[in-house]
């Protein structure tokens, strides 16, 4: 009987003869068609047996890839199933992005309670994250991987319709007038500079009025993290249709540039360790031998289910061993995955502008500093949800006039980028742990 690692090994070997026969360009011979159709069946077989959205999401990108070659008719119909994806993920942007911003400030931000510690938090957080977006851009303007694809004629039109704003209209546009409005038109920084506002006046309150409010923002986050796990049920469907619409129009070069997207983003999350960790520790005199082993066991869990919350009990744990006081750990680890999320927000800033590129947008230095601004508000709060920074790279693109298409054929290799994300959010926030603790002259070297 087979195992599932069986029907996984063959379906790659099948893919592999695929591969090689579209390469070659011999697409309708028997040997390449019947390849193709015996891989889904495998990749199939080992979906149903595994019962992994992560698995399904790769298999419905090689089916969406194949439809795309054989049915190209189909393909050009199957745009209705993404785009139905893509309404449902923007109707969670809005309430989840108030309910995690108010939950982080309001919850947070009581200076009685939280003093230095907090401050001190706070500003390395926003320091270390800033040079992440900043990385990510570099990464994604020196390699310029979104650039050559060519998107559908329809998609081009529509971007003709973005016009030039001057520094008073961008500055204007941060702030709302009208937060239904905002909602609605899915103004997204708008949206997030109201719950900035919200949480600080709220944690300005006394209890009695805060927590029956606090409470209802973190039930509305935690309503809404449910509400993206729904949906992202839907997502196999919503990928496989996306990449057979993208195939059938833009061809297989496509795909040479998702492999340049995905090497920029691990060689720029390396080049944010050895740059910025690695600088960090050696100034505050990390042990970096006991550190590597305390946190080896929390990253790997970080890289093997896509999210840095699974990882947090071992993490907190390991923090403590190594000598890091629970009462800093308890604060600033949970603190981290709202306001330290560095290999998320190198991510998206990287994505954000390869989705630009991508869409045959050249933006200017100054924009891509307004869209780092924006990706810096609305980065915080989502790394307990596994493809979360979907979500906020939807709103960033429809904030800038961006196209999603774009954003669909990056999710064809999120799973793969977002271990390695996922896997620096979890360093970042040990090594944060150990920075106040050593700040705060606490930090006691364990054996």
């Amino acid at each position: 009987m087979f195992k599932p690692r069986n029907f996984l090994i063959t379906a790659l070997l099948l893919l592999l003869i695929a591969a090689i026969s579209v390469y070659f360009g011999d697409l309708d011979s028997a040997i390449s068609i019947t390849s193709r159709w015996l891989t889904v069946i495998c990749f199939c077989i080992y979906g149903v047996k595994q019962k992994s959205l992560t698995a399904w999401i790769f298999i419905s990108m090689v089916i969406g890839i194949f439809v795309g070659i054989d049915f190209p008719e189909i393909a050009e119909n199957s745009k209705v199933l993404s785009s139905i994806f893509l309404k449902m993920i923007k109707t969670v942007i809005a309430p989840l992005l108030f309910g995690t911003l108010v939950v982080g400030i309001a919850g947070h931000a009581n200076l009685k309670q939280i003093g230095r510690m907090g401050i001190k938090s706070l500003i390395y957080f926003e320091i270390v994250t800033t040079i992440a977006l900043f990385i990510g851009l570099a990464a994604i303007n020196i390699s310029g991987a979104g650039r050559g694809i060519k998107l559908p004629a329809s998609t081009e039109k529509l971007e003709v319709t973005a016009t030039k704003q001057t520094a008073t209209d961008i500055i204007l546009h941060i702030f709302p007038e009208n937060i239904a409005k905002s909602v609605a038109e899915g103004q997204i920084l708008q949206i997030v500079i109201f719950s900035i506002i919200f949480g600080i006046a709220l944690a300005m309150v006394n209890d009695a009025k805060r927590m029956p409010v606090l409470e209802f923002a973190e039930s509305l986050s935690e309503v809404m993290f449910k509400f993206t796990n729904i949906i992202m049920y839907f997502a196999p469907v919503g990928v496989g249709a996306a990449v057979a619409y993208t195939i059938a129009h833009m061809g297989f070069e496509v795909l040479s540039n998702l492999l340049q997207l995905l090497l920029t983003l691990y060689l720029a999350l390396v080049a944010f360790i050895l740059l910025v960790l690695v600088p960090v520790g050696l100034i505050i005199k990390l042990p970096f031998k006991k550190f590597i082993h305390a946190i080896a066991e929390p990253v790997s869990i970080a890289f093997a289910t896509t999210s840095s919350e699974s990882a947090l009990p071992k993490a907190m744990e390991a923090m403590e061993k190594i000598g890091v006081p629970r009462k800093i750990v308890s604060f600033v680890m949970p603190t981290g995955y709202s306001f330290n999320l560095d290999g998320t927000t190198l991510y998206l800033s990287l994505a954000s502008v390869f989705v630009a590129q991508a869409a045959g947008i050249e933006m200017s230095w100054s924009a891509q500093l307004v869209m780092v601004f924006t990706l810096m508000l609305t980065s915080k709060g989502v790394a307990g949800v596994p493809r979360a920074s979907l979500v906020i790279l939807l709103g960033t693109a429809a904030s800038f006039n961006l196209p999603a298409e774009p954003i669909f054929v990056i999710l064809a290799i999120d799973s793969l980028m977002d271990m390695a994300r996922t896997s620096v959010n979890v360093i970042g926030n040990c090594l944060a742990t150990v920075v106040i603790a050593k700040w705060e002259n606490e930090f006691v070297e364990k054996d």
